[in-house]
């Protein structure tokens, strides 16, 4: 990189303090421009930033970081000022006016994963940690930035290319006696490797839950309460509650927090054919909602629960499903908690709050609470999504050394798999996913 970016580092709004940070190549002259002279690195030195008729703008504590010791591996600068926007406004175009231009959103971080400071996982657990909303979030994103899931992904890669390595090895010695691609050992490798896709993808799940928190929709027939238990789940009356079969129309999205856990509830029309255009309308966009879940509860009452059953039948299979028999104070029933066939019911009252608590501890659980302090990490859907394209590639190869023993379909099959495995840490990366990751940063970082 041979330009030199600049750009205010806190949060847009007066403060005590507010940070400036500079980086590239032209960092020793700048600062030799702005401050009289490049300081000491590594040492906090108090010094008078100047503008080009040697005003003072303001008295800094000038940190200076010489190449390659920085966060980005390059020069870098942080000039800690009084928080006034205007002060921080005036080092910054004092800074531009030396030679430095804006920063891009996330291109101090991009920086450091281009010079080798960190992987793209790695970076984007900077992202995690800044938008954490819990303890519990901001602990599974250090891990990550700590890299525990980028040694995750490397230990996965390094079995991968164990048995690629195998494979290539039998294909370009096919004249020895030996049938490598027969040997039980290279099968019950494959199988390890399956299995070890199947444990990562299990904790990568756990620890995109912990990032974006947990999509819940709400489903059920009309007029179960099913907008009142959201109501009873945000503390807030944020849903229309009527006797009227058929009062929810569109989806109503709702986040709440349960302790370290965010939720965002989606309250649906009931589900059931109607000869009403709007109510139809809100049946399709309950169904499609339901499509995005993390989880669906599954609204209903007891006298009710044995035909509403049939609903889980459209649900799809990723979709945990949790069953809330509701309106047990008309029964004069006590809340209760159990699990069935591996489906968690749960009997409670929105009406008189009875048994949300049992609700609350369920959801909580199937968001990985508790599980932070056990080696959460944080994670996105991408990375999912690339691991369980590894995966399939993993098993069609484990599927096609049984079926025809056809080495180089195997070793291709694994060669796409490390490929996949690349994009997470970012060895295999385009410059379009880079540009769309980096660009949801925020200026500065």
């Amino acid at each position: 990189m041979t330009d030199t970016i600049v750009a205010i580092a806190t949060p847009a709004a007066s403060g005590g303090i507010g940070i400036v940070r500079v980086s590239g190549p032209g960092v020793p002259r700048i600062a030799g421009q702005l401050l009289g002279r490049l300081p000491s690195p590594r040492r906090a030195e108090l010094l008078n930033a100047r503008d080009h008729d040697q005003g003072l703008i303001d008295r800094v504590i000038a940190l200076y970081f010489r190449a390659p010791h920085s966060y980005t591996g390059e020069h870098v600068l942080e000039l800690h000022a009084h928080g006034a926007p205007v002060i921080l406004d005036a080092l910054r175009g004092r800074a531009c006016a030396l030679g430095a231009r804006p920063a891009r959103a996330g291109e101090f971080s991009e920086r450091a994963f281009l010079n080798g400071k960190l992987d793209l996982a790695q970076a984007e657990a900077i992202a995690d940690l800044i938008a954490s909303k819990s303890q519990a979030q901001a602990r599974a994103a250090m891990r990550s930035l700590q890299g525990e899931f980028s040694a995750r992904v490397q230990s996965l890669l390094r079995a991968l290319v164990d048995a690629r390595v195998h494979i290539e090895a039998a294909i370009d010695f096919p004249e020895e006696e030996v049938d490598f691609l027969s040997d039980p050992a290279l099968r019950r490798r494959m199988e390890s490797l399956r299995g070890q896709f199947e444990a990562l993808l299990v904790e990568t799940r756990r620890g995109v839950r912990l990032t974006d928190g947990l999509h819940v929709v709400i489903v059920g027939r009309p007029n179960v309460g099913k907008s009142s238990l959201l109501n009873a789940l945000a503390a807030d009356e944020r849903a229309i509650v009527t006797d009227i079969p058929g009062t929810t129309r569109d989806v109503l999205r709702e986040e709440v927090r349960i302790d370290d856990i965010t939720l965002t509830l989606a309250d649906t029309a009931g589900l059931r054919e109607s000869n009403d255009v709007v109510e139809s309308e809100g049946v399709r966009r309950a169904r499609a909602e339901l499509q995005r879940a993390d989880v669906a509860l599954l609204v209903t009452e007891a006298a009710w629960m044995a035909s509403d059953l049939a609903l889980l039948d459209e649900l799809p299979e990723s979709v945990a499903r949790v069953i809330v028999v509701n309106k047990i104070d008309r029964e004069g029933a006590n809340p209760w908690r159990e699990s069935r066939d591996g489906v968690e019911l749960i009997g409670l009252s929105a009406r008189t709050g009875a048994g949300l608590q049992l609700l609350r501890d369920a959801l909580k659980q199937r968001a990985g609470a508790g599980e932070a302090d056990q080696g959460a990490f944080s994670a996105r859907a991408r990375h999912v999504l690339a691991l369980e394209t590894a995966q399939a590639h993993v098993e069609n190869a484990e599927r096609t050394l049984r079926d025809s023993r056809a080495g180089e379909l195997v070793a291709e099959e694994l060669r796409q798999a490390q490929r996949c495995l690349g994009e997470i840490t970012g060895e295999f990366t385009s410059e379009d996913l880079l540009g769309a990751i980096f660009s949801t940063f925020c200026i500065g970082k």
